[in-house]
């Protein structure tokens, strides 16, 4: 079989706009991910390679194939984080040339504008088989999730239980018992007066993807000692994993991946000071040159 030409994540930019058309035009990214890989059967081992960021190197990529294809016109850039079908992606005939052709034309495109803007271009070739992290468009992000990343086992514990009790959660206590199946911690989630959860969570400072067999055993674990459990990780979990997590017949288990936890500092203000940012509208000013 030839080798593909252009960068290894262009292999994702057919199965998004498919995914994409399935879903009537538009879905939220880690659901249109998932269903991807699934499209793709990549598997579970592959699913866990993490990139030089520490990040999942597929999500990584599947969000490049994206970048390019908004870049090209064919998707959407939402600022509710929606990755949505254009009319142009809707009515894409599409095959391996068309995409080649697609990232390069977006990409002198890109490179256009980044020397208008006096700034490096980043080091995407045709013949890149692996790419830096897009996370940088939100650097506080990535940078909150370094952060968390770099605290000790028992330091990220006790931040996870300062972000349930935030959330709500009560007698939140951290057992910090090890050989417990992987439970780090319990609390009770008060519904209303007269309706109330025992939760049992874990904590997860992961670079890379939690496995389903991580989910297998936490749920062993939770079997008669609780109504619910959480798994809260830095990294994200594998689709087989999240598949696991709402089988049929088993208790439920809530996760959290990386990219809910920064959602849930956010609206907390947890750990993070707003701060108000701008970026030139250049088109604005060419009337005026």
């Amino acid at each position: 079989m030839a080798k593909r030409k252009g960068p290894e994540f262009l292999r994702y930019c057919i199965p998004i706009v498919e995914v994409l058309r399935e879903l009537d035009g538009s879905g939220r990214p880690a659901e249109v991910t998932d269903l991807v890989i699934d499209r793709m059967n990549i598997p579970e081992s592959e699913q866990e390679v993490t990139n030089k960021n520490g990040g999942s190197r597929i999500r990584n990529q599947v969000a490049w194939a994206r970048f390019y294809m908004v870049k090209a016109g064919l998707l959407s850039s939402s600022q509710r984080g929606i990755w949505g079908l254009t009319d142009k992606g809707n009515d894409a005939v599409m095959d391996d040339d068309f995409v080649l052709a697609l990232f390069r034309d977006a990409h002198q495109q890109f490179v256009e504008e980044r020397k208008a803007r006096k700034a490096a271009e980043p080091d995407v070739t045709e013949d890149d088989t692996d790419v830096d992290s897009v996370d940088s468009i939100d650097d506080y992000k990535s940078d909150l999730l370094s952060t968390l990343k770099g605290l000790s086992p028992e330091g990220f514990e006790k931040i996870c239980q300062r972000l349930l009790r935030e959330s709500g959660f009560q007698q939140v206590t951290v057992t910090g018992k090890s050989g417990d199946g992987g439970i780090d911690g319990h609390g009770i989630l008060q519904i209303n007066p007269l309706v109330s959860f025992k939760v049992l969570f874990q904590c997860k400072r992961y670079a890379g993807s939690v496995a389903v067999s991580a989910i297998r055993d936490f749920r062993g674990a939770l079997q008669g000692r609780a109504d619910k459990g959480i798994v809260l990780t830095t990294g994200n979990f594998t689709t087989d994993a999240k598949r696991e997590a709402i089988r049929d017949g088993a208790p439920p288990i809530e996760l959290v991946d990386g990219d809910k936890l920064v959602e849930m500092f956010e609206n907390l203000s947890l750990g993070l000071r707003p701060k108000k940012d701008f970026d030139i509208d250049q088109e604005f000013f060419d009337q005026y040159r």
